[in-house]
C-alpha cells in the first residue's frame, strides 16, 4: 500500500547578491557631494562669480553699514530699528552661507562638499529663511501698529518685547531647521551626487535619495503652507489695515506712508513666491539651471536689497549716515 504525502516546500531566503550588497554599500557611504557651478566655460564661470562676489560685497557694505549707524546713533535706538539692525546681522549671515562658497567652488573647479559641510549649509539656509520670514512679519506689524495706533505704540512695542520676540524666532528658527536637516540627513543616497544647486538644500537632497521620500515631502509641504501662508496672510491683513487708515490722512501724507510700504511688499512677495515655489515644486529629476533662478531670489536678493528699501530711503539713515560721515572726517583734520 502506498501512502501519497504531502510534503510541503520551505523556501530559504537566497543570499544577496555582490550587486545588492554593492548598492546598499553604496547608499551609505557616500561622503560628500558635488555642488552644480554657476555656468559652463571659464569665461562665463568667471563673470557670473564676479557678479555674484560684487554683489555679496554689496551685501555687507550695506548691511554692516546699517548696523553701524543704527547702533551709533542714539536717536535710532527705537524698536522699529532694532528689528533692522536684526534683519540686516541676519542678511550678512544668510547670504555668506551660500555666495563665498560658490563663487569659490565656480573659479577654482572644485565642486566637491563634504557631507558634513553639506548638512551645516542646509541647517543655515533654513534657519536662516525661517528667521527671515518671521522678521519680515514683524516689522510688517511693528508698521501696522505704529500707523494704525500711534499713541499706543510704545507701551504694546517696547524694548524687553522686541528682545522677546528676536530670542523667539531664533529659537523656532533652531528647530525648525533642525527638524529638516536631521529627516533630510536619515535619507540613504545612492547613484549619482551631484547636487542639481549651487549650494545644498533639501528638494536637491530630494532628487538624489534611493530612499522612500514621500514623508519628507510632505513635511515640506505643510510647514511651506503653514509659515509661508501663515505670514503671508498676516502682513496681508496687517497692510489692509495700514491702507484703510492711510486712505484717511491727508494726500501728502499718503505719498510717504505709501512709498515706505511699498517696498516692503515687494521683497515679501518675491521672498516668499520664490521660497514657496522651491518648496512646493514636485521631487523630480531636472536640470540643476531650473533651480538656480528661484533659489537666487530668495538667498541673494532679499539681502541685497533690503538695506535700499529699508534705509537708504530712509531720511533719519541718511541724516545719521552724514552725521557719521561728517564725525569721522573731522577726526581725520584733528
Amino acid at each position: 500500500m502506498v501512502v501519497d504525502c504531502c510534503v510541503p516546500l520551505v523556501f530559504f531566503p537566497l543570499p544577496p547578491s555582490r550587486q545588492h550588497l554593492h548598492k546598499m554599500a553604496n547608499s551609505t557611504m557616500v561622503t560628500e557631494f558635488l555642488l552644480m557651478g554657476f555656468a559652463e566655460g571659464w569665461k562665463l564661470r568667471f563673470l557670473y562669480s564676479m557678479l555674484f562676489l560684487l554683489m555679496y560685497l554689496a551685501t555687507l557694505l550695506g548691511n554692516l553699514l546699517i548696523v553701524t549707524v543704527t547702533t551709533a546713533d542714539q536717536n535710532l535706538h527705537t524698536p522699529m530699528y532694532f528689528f533692522l539692525r536684526n534683519l540686516s546681522v541676519l542678511d550678512m549671515c544668510y547670504i555668506s552661507v551660500t555666495v563665498p562658497t560658490a563663487c569659490v567652488n565656480t573659479l577654482t573647479g572644485h565642486r566637491a562638499i563634504s557631507l558634513a559641510g553639506c548638512a551645516t549649509q542646509i541647517f543655515l539656509v533654513i534657519f536662516c529663511a525661517f528667521v527671515e520670514i518671521l522678521f519680515l512679519t514683524i516689522m510688517a506689524w511693528d508698521r501696522c501698529v505704529a500707523i494704525c495706533q500711534p499713541l499706543h505704540y510704545s507701551t504694546i512695542i517696547n524694548l524687553q518685547f522686541c528682545v522677546h520676540l528676536t530670542l523667539a524666532s531664533l529659537l523656532s528658527g533652531l528647530v525648525y531647521a533642525g527638524a529638516h536637516t536631521g529627516n533630510t540627513l536619515q535619507l540613504n543616497f545612492c547613484g549619482s551626487n551631484e547636487v542639481p544647486q549651487f549650494f545644498c538644500d533639501v528638494p536637491s537632497l530630494l532628487r538624489l535619495s534611493c530612499s522612500d521620500t514621500s514623508s519628507n515631502e510632505l513635511s515640506i509641504f505643510i510647514s511651506a503652507v503653514v509659515v509661508c501662508g501663515g505670514c503671508f496672510i498676516f502682513i496681508a491683513m496687517s497692510y489692509v489695515r495700514i491702507f484703510s487708515t492711510v486712505l484717511r490722512f491727508p494726500t501728502q501724507e499718503q505719498g510717504k506712508a505709501f512709498s515706505t510700504c511699498v517696498p516692503h511688499i515687494l521683497v515679501v512677495t518675491v521672498f516668499l513666491s520664490s521660497i514657496s515655489y522651491v518648496c512646493l515644486q514636485p521631487s523630480v529629476t531636472s536640470e540643476g539651471t531650473q533651480d538656480i533662478g528661484p533659489s537666487v531670489f530668495y538667498t541673494i536678493v532679499p539681502p541685497l536689497l533690503n538695506p535700499i528699501i529699508y534705509s537708504l530711503r530712509n531720511k533719519q539713515v541718511k541724516e545719521a549716515v552724514r552725521k557719521l560721515i561728517l564725525r569721522r572726517v573731522y577726526s581725520r583734520k584733528k
